[in-house]
């Protein structure tokens, strides 16, 4: 398959269009199987279309989104690590069990953590209740 980018000679209308191969192309265009899409003219001639390359810029940024991303989940995972090893892990039981601390007046020696949806932190949030979301990533070893 081939790629060219057309033109109308009659009302400049550019246009791209696919063909099976440039012989393919030169077939229609003599037995003037090719139209415009705007004024059906068969007028119609490939233009100069530019090849859409990588550059140097483009692997760069692509580079340095890399270096980032990987930075992030660095950085996450140290986040991760300190929760793991400081606060106790409650599970899909987090909603639940921090109303237990909060209105219960438990006195935990840890904090908690788990897994709770936007709409359960929202609640939490608006009884009093302090609660955040973290981004978390699973760890590829389990």
């Amino acid at each position: 398959m081939i790629k060219y980018r057309l033109v109308c000679k009659k009302c400049d209308m550019v246009f791209d269009s696919w063909f099976a191969s440039s012989n393919e192309y030169e077939k229609l265009k003599k037995n003037k199987l090719l139209n415009c899409h705007e004024c059906n003219s068969k007028n119609v001639e490939k233009t100069l279309m530019a090849p859409q390359l990588i550059n140097n810029n483009q692997n760069e940024k692509i580079d340095r989104n890399i270096k980032k991303f990987k930075e992030v989940s660095k950085k996450i995972k140290e986040y991760q690590k300190f929760i793991k090893n400081n606060f106790q892990y409650v599970g899909k039981n987090f909603a639940y069990e921090a109303r237990s601390i909060h209105y219960d007046n438990k006195n935990k020696t840890k904090g908690i953590y788990g897994t709770a949806s936007k709409n359960e932190i929202e609640e939490l949030r608006e009884e009093g209740i302090e609660a955040e979301m973290i981004p978390w990533l699973e760890d590829k070893n389990n």
